[in-house]
């Protein structure tokens, strides 16, 4: 009988923390972050990595676990985290993958083929225009790019397309000569759910832990890490703006406001991820208990 994996998924701020505590509290089980910011144990401030009493003695794996000066990509992720898994299992009905991470969530769930990671810029004007444009517009940018692969994807599926024109403008060359495997087959059943609110709530909840982390001294961590700012984990929201301000491009007041409105962009990329997922069963961060009734039943029936 294959174990369980609940993932939830959703936009920054959104209550995932929390929620994934509740649930793992429930079926007394750890948790497994797939948030790729909140890897690097130097940032903690600006990536709202939850601490020891957020956690509530709840095991947490994959937080802390690197440093900004060592290299690490969604591929290593994916064999770090299905080994990791498979010894957890070994103790455990259940699992909870949590996280916004939709690259990282995907390499565990379907596996990732063998190429170096995306750079977070091209990712984000894809998604950028794809949101302007509409899936038109991947269409015919693959098209342009790999005709053959064009021909054998599914065009209304805007996430597959996506994924093809990352790897064709990233490598320069067309997606079908990278495809080495199909979706790899888990020893797990996967229960993903999406975890979302109303676009003003969400916006309120951003605006006010921004104000929360500037509080608890999110500019002395970023002084801190000024050295390493051309590092490529420093190169995220929260961070990079202050690193402006710092360098005096922008003052203070400037930077903070534009770090909420860089928030609130990066949960509208990481919504059009994950809805265009289609597999996701939606709910609001409060459903607590309409939650748990439905991953009991899904349990009981898988």
């Amino acid at each position: 009988m294959k174990k369980h994996l609940i993932v939830i998924a959703g936009p920054t701020a959104v209550g995932k923390t929390a929620l994934s505590v509740e649930l793992a509290k429930h079926f007394n089980c750890p948790v497994i972050s797939a948030d790729s910011r909140q890897f690097y144990k130097e940032m903690s401030i600006g990536t709202a990595k939850p601490t020891a009493k957020e956690m509530q003695n709840v095991p947490h794996y994959f937080i802390d676990n690197l440093s900004i000066n060592e290299a690490y990509n969604v591929g290593q992720y994916e064999r770090d985290a299905i080994a990791c898994m498979e010894d957890l299992f070994k103790e455990n009905e259940v699992l909870i993958l949590t996280g916004g991470s939709g690259l990282y969530i995907n390499a565990v769930l379907n596996g990732v083929d063998e190429f170096d990671e995306i750079p977070n810029n091209i990712r984000d004007t894809i998604i950028k225009n794809y949101t302007e444009k509409g899936i038109s517009y991947l269409q015919e940018e693959l098209k342009q790019r790999d005709e053959v692969y064009y021909n054998r994807v599914d065009l209304n599926n805007p996430q597959r397309l996506m994924r093809a024109l990352e790897v064709c403008i990233h490598t320069g060359k067309p997606y079908f000569l990278h495809r080495t495997k199909e979706k790899k087959e888990r020893l797990f059943y996967a229960i993903p759910i999406l975890i979302n609110t109303e676009r003003d709530l969400l916006y309120a909840r951003i605006n006010k832990r921004v104000d929360a982390m500037m509080i608890n001294g999110l500019l002395e961590e970023v002084k801190h890490l000024y050295p390493y700012k051309h590092l490529n984990a420093l190169n995220t929201v929260g961070y990079k703006e202050l690193f402006d301000y710092i360098d005096g491009k922008q003052s203070l007041e400037e930077a903070v406001n534009l770090i909420r409105q860089n928030t609130r962009r990066y949960a509208k990329r990481q919504l059009t991820w994950f809805n265009n997922q289609g597999d996701y069963e939606s709910f609001e961060p409060e459903d607590l208990e309409k939650i748990k009734a439905y991953l009991d039943s899904v349990i009981l029936h898988s």
